[in-house]
């Protein structure tokens, strides 16, 4: 098994019908986002709040983390997108940024949440642990899209890229740390560290939303390090470092504010 993906190269194409065709890592976005809106509804659902609010809230989250994730990654990619603007909108070949998705998916529910007369902590709060689900799902886009895996290695579990998918520099190497089976694994322990959380401190929404931030503050950062592709840099660190880096500040406030709300 490991052997085989190894040495495996995956399609980006699931299937076609005329000019009509299903992409895998347009699959894999839309399965991450049913299992975090399954994963949120449970929670609601246990919580007694409004169904009608919840439906609101999922329709327009999915709208506005994609545009968060897409507007994002424009900003990122500006030279890129500046000199191929017919490639603005096609998502499935890429270009939906993570951070830029948490921010419009949070945009957007301090608009619903307000809307409904709805708690923003306490929905926050019922929202982050299938956010969590749904990245650790979301990531094996990027593996069927050949894009953003690490650097090389002579590990037994490094990926084949193709040619075409390497970095020019790297041109003379073959397989590359799996940076999205990494992120993946690690979204999903901290999934269950969410899970752990709230079924032990289930009023304590500061508490839940801190330890997402900066549980996934310190993956991203982490993985950073040993990813190849281009991004801009300040003071040496990659711009996805200095967002993590911020979230691990917001979440380490909360999770202070948490504790002095429990004494």
């Amino acid at each position: 098994m490991l052997s085989f993906f190894h040495n495996f190269a995956p399609p980006a194409l699931l299937f076609s019908f005329g000019w009509f065709h299903i992409y895998w890592y347009g699959l894999i976005i839309v399965l991450a986002m049913i299992a975090g809106i399954l994963v949120a509804g449970y929670f609601w659902e246990k919580t007694g709040l409004d169904r009608q609010a919840f439906n609101d809230l999922a329709f327009w989250e999915i709208v506005g983390g994609l545009a968060g994730a897409r507007i994002y990654e424009w900003f990122l990619e500006f030279g890129y997108y500046s000199t191929h603007p017919s490639e603005l909108l096609k998502v499935w070949h890429g270009g939906l940024a993570i951070h830029g998705a948490i921010i419009g998916a949070f945009v957007t529910l301090v608009f619903v949440t307000r809307k409904h007369h709805l708690k923003i902590a306490q929905v926050t709060a019922l929202v982050v642990p299938g956010l969590a689900l749904g990245q650790a799902i979301g990531r094996w886009g990027n593996y069927f899209n050949q894009e953003l895996f690490g650097a090389p290695t002579n590990l037994p579990w490094g990926i084949f890229i193709s040619p075409e998918n390497r970095p020019v520099a790297y041109q003379q190497f073959s397989y590359f740390h799996p940076t999205f089976l990494y992120e993946s694994l690690a979204c999903l322990l901290l999934f269950f560290a969410l899970l752990a959380v709230r079924k032990y401190h289930p009023q304590h929404n500061l508490l839940i939303i801190g330890s997402y931030f900066i549980g996934y503050g310190l993956i991203r950062f982490l993985l950073e390090f040993i990813k190849i592709d281009y991004t801009p840099e300040v003071l040496g660190l990659r711009w996805p470092q200095i967002i993590s880096l911020a979230m691990i500040v917001i979440g380490s406030f909360l999770l202070s504010k948490s504790y002095a709300q429990k004494k």
